[in-house]
């Protein structure tokens, strides 16, 4: 059957045509002015004082976690070990491992999905030498945050920082502040079915000017390169080699880096959703709202999304309360043979991912939560574009599938 209920979708109307068109007449397509100008406006978004763009969220989290170890006083070398979630998107485990890190795994939450306080205050009261831990990195699965403050409380008693992972939390509010806000630095992804869209795209946020400026050199082949806004079109670099010297600083590197700088055409079509960012949020959170008052009379049956007024949802997560009366399976392929798309909730990482094999000795029967939801938790679509014919369908077809 044809979809019908998308688990993400994107519009390309007048304003996103217009937007793309501006960069084709422009002759410029790499990274240049709409990059330097979503970057102004995202931070201001989210509250902080720098934003780095990337060509991808994960470009954004390797870029992030590659350049802790540039920065003298944090001490970071390879071989960290980084406290981070079982449960979510395989990319946040694979850039601590392409970084040269360690992935150590806490339990998350069964109903919010994140690790909490409780089992990283847990893990390392366990462990006898904690000198080699350096990073706590939670993911705000879902848009859900986790609880930074108490996060950052635990970080700091043992000298760690912290790196949010907001891939799917653009807008999430936690006690007034927004995540990505919360952390020496956070990173987005802003992948086609994410809250706040542009294809591809990621973004860096911190308060941090060293954070930003490595970043900054490490995207682009980990270059000279470190001025805000680069003035060389003018004729000033204040790099560029004198008298004898001919230093150029664009093919003169400093770091080892990457090339993970994103294009115009991206970058245009993230200010567009930008500008309605609050909208989008806000028809998400309505209609996560509206689904959990429809399937209220299967929670017997189903785990529905926790509803707050200040998460930005990115699906509407359910979980089998009990696989021994209806399989995850069974209800995916129904839901699919009605045209409602599914997803599985990505699988745990050290137990469940074939990647990660060597991971589930470790792991196997510590991490109850994850490894739960990996087998029996989906999602659908909870995006801007859904109506409420859709949203009535799928409550109908549930009904259907449950009675």
């Amino acid at each position: 059957m044809q979809i019908r209920v998308q688990v993400g979708d994107f519009r390309l109307e007048e304003k996103e045509k217009k937007a793309i068109n501006e960069v084709l007449d422009s002759g410029r397509i790499s990274e240049g002015k709409k990059v330097r100008e979503f970057e102004q406006k995202f931070a201001q978004f989210i509250g902080t004082k720098h934003c780095v763009a990337t060509s991808s969220g994960s470009g954004a989290m390797i870029t992030g976690l590659s350049v802790l170890k540039f920065y003298d006083k944090l001490n970071i070398k390879n071989g960290a070990k980084v406290i981070t979630a079982p449960l979510t998107y395989i990319a946040t485990s694979n850039s601590i491992l392409m970084s040269g890190y360690e992935p150590v795994y806490v339990d998350v939450d069964r109903k919010r999905l994140v690790i909490t306080p409780d089992s990283i205050k847990a893990h390392l009261e366990s462990v006898d030498d904690t000198s080699n831990y350096k990073i706590i990195l939670p993911v705000h699965l879902m848009g859900y945050a986790a609880e930074m403050d108490k996060i950052n409380k635990i970080a700091k008693e043992y000298g760690l920082v912290t790196i949010e992972d907001c891939a799917q939390a653009h807008g999430t509010l936690y006690k007034g502040k927004r995540l990505g806000s919360w952390s020496l630095w956070a990173d987005f992804s802003f992948y086609i079915a994410h809250n706040i869209q542009a294809g591809e795209m990621g973004a860096i946020t911190t308060d941090d000017y060293e954070i930003a400026r490595l970043s900054k050199k490490f995207k682009a082949q980990g270059r000279m390169c470190d001025c805000p806004v680069c003035t060389r079109m003018e004729g000033k670099c204040p790099k560029l080699g004198r008298g004898e010297d001919d230093v150029d600083p664009r093919f003169t590197h400093d770091i080892f880096g990457a090339n993970f700088k994103p294009m115009e055409f991206q970058a245009a079509l993230g200010l567009t959703q930008l500008e309605k960012a609050e909208w989008i949020i806000q028809k998400r959170i309505e209609n996560v709202k509206y689904l959990n008052d429809g399937l209220e009379k299967f929670s017997d049956v189903l785990e529905l999304p926790a509803y707050s007024k200040e998460t930005s949802y990115l699906a509407y997560p359910v979980t089998i309360k009990d696989p021994r009366k209806i399989s995850r399976k069974r209800i995916r392929n129904e839901l699919e043979n009605r045209g409602i798309e599914t997803r599985p909730l990505f699988g745990s990482i050290p137990t469940q991912q074939p990647a990660y094999k060597e991971f589930k000795p470790k792991y196997e029967g510590k991490l109850p939560n994850a490894d739960y939801l990996g087998l029996n938790a989906f999602y659908i679509g909870v995006h801007q574009y859904l109506t409420q014919e859709d949203l009535d369908y799928v409550i109908k077809s549930f009904a259907e599938i449950l009675k």
